[in-house]
């Protein structure tokens, strides 16, 4: 498995509401031994999470079904990170 980081940034679109649901969304894949880490950065623009996954592919998968891309609230990018 290869990890990959997963940037959200919030847009003008932002929906306060949807914050529960990302939060369910991130417990679901740590249930899945998918996610190692996540938090919101500190002046509230969005977050980060670094997940694991067997491609790039599998990875954009999972980080494009966040309730906070799907309702256009965050842009969300991934990128494959090679942590030491």
């Amino acid at each position: 498995m290869t990890r990959y980081l997963v940037t959200t940034f919030r847009t003008p679109a932002f929906q306060a509401r949807v914050v529960e649901q990302h939060y369910a969304f991130l417990d679901q894949l740590r249930e899945q031994g998918k996610l190692e880490l996540a938090g919101p950065f500190a002046d509230k623009s969005g977050g980060a999470y670094l997940i694991k996954a067997a491609s790039l592919e599998e990875a954009r998968n999972l980080a494009f079904a966040d309730p906070v891309h799907l309702t256009g609230s965050s842009v969300v990018t991934v990128y494959e990170w090679n942590a030491v």
